[in-house]
């Protein structure tokens, strides 16, 4: 059986990193995905707001670089939990358990398309591709033939 997730959103507030009594490190952050399709009537685009759950070097890395409002893309799988609220009653909720964390824009990228505030509107797609404008040309670049002796790696 199969149980792999792949999710690509932006952090609704800063990752939060606790620990477990043995020491390893546990974060946890909330994503906000775009489902890719709107309503029939033509009205906005519906989010679904994802739970996520990184552990040990994921976990740090995640609460060492990533902040509220960063595109992250996520690998994992979903995982239920059962757990009992403050009356009594018993509840279950899904997440994600992140098995890999990665950049979902350049830092560049992310300083220069910020996102507009919550409330305001903006194009949804600002952000998601580098520019490289400042790429090397070909001609910085050269063959290496045979006889060029050893490989310089």
């Amino acid at each position: 059986m199969l149980n792999q997730i792949v999710l690509m959103g932006r952090l609704t507030r800063d990752p939060e990193l606790r620990y477990t009594q043995s020491q390893t490190p546990v974060a946890s952050f909330r994503i906000a995905v775009d489902r890719d399709y709107s309503s029939r009537d033509g009205g906005e685009k519906q989010t679904d707001f994802i739970d996520i759950v990184a552990w040990r070097q994921q976990a740090e890395f995640v609460t060492k670089y990533f902040t509220k409002g960063s595109m992250v893309i996520v690998t994992g799988r979903l995982q239920m939990r059962d757990w009992t609220d403050r009356d009594g009653n018993k509840r279950t909720s899904a997440e994600v358990v992140a098995d890999r964390v990665m950049f979902g824009e350049s830092k560049r990228s992310r300083d220069d398309n910020a996102p507009p505030p919550r409330g305001e509107s903006g194009n949804s797609n600002r952000g998601n591709y580098q520019s490289f404008d400042n790429a090397p040309s070909a001609s910085a670049f050269s063959e290496l033939s045979d006889t060029d002796g050893e490989m310089p790696f």
